[in-house]
């Protein structure tokens, strides 16, 4: 897998991002001139220090876009679904104030991994969601992290 020829323009513009002080630019630029000399992606991967997948995906931005694709976009999800809606908002509500032991668990604390376990082995979520979706279903009950661990805590030992 090798960039396609490049154009005049293009390549003067890959070079003039090698001269440029964002990393981003800076990487992309070594990776398809690189490609360019028929270096295979593992070895441009190796000599730069970064994953071979990282090489391929500059390969093809840099066919879809052209040297655009020197310009770094947002990291961002184009489409956030929210795993939680208030029914199951308040469903993770109730599973917290349950000791984890009762869903199978060898521990009697909770932390988010833990929480985001038991929702989708309990079938709360389609797949294993991050701490963070966790921690921002909390949220929109209205509860932070922190506090969260207060509440599950002694609502546990009140009710032993």
């Amino acid at each position: 897998m090798y960039v396609r020829a490049l154009g005049p323009a293009e390549q003067a513009g890959l070079e003039a991002g090698l001269r440029s002080s964002d990393a981003f630019t800076l990487r992309r630029s070594q990776i398809l001139l690189a490609s360019n000399r028929k270096q295979r992606p593992k070895v441009i991967a190796q000599n730069l220090g970064c994953a071979t997948q990282t090489v391929r995906n500059a390969i093809h931005a840099f066919e879809e876009k052209g040297v655009d694709c020197l310009k770094q976009e947002s990291s961002r999800p184009k489409t956030v679904q929210a795993q939680f809606d208030q029914a199951k908002c308040e469903a993770l509500r109730a599973t917290l104030h349950q000791s984890p032991r009762i869903y199978g668990k060898k521990t009697s604390v909770w932390t988010l991994a833990l929480a985001a376990e038991v929702c989708f082995e309990q079938g709360l979520t389609e797949s294993l969601v991050s701490i963070e979706t966790i921690r921002q279903a909390l949220l929109r009950l209205g509860v932070g992290w922190q506090r969260a661990k207060h509440w599950i805590t002694h609502g546990l030992r009140n009710e032993m």
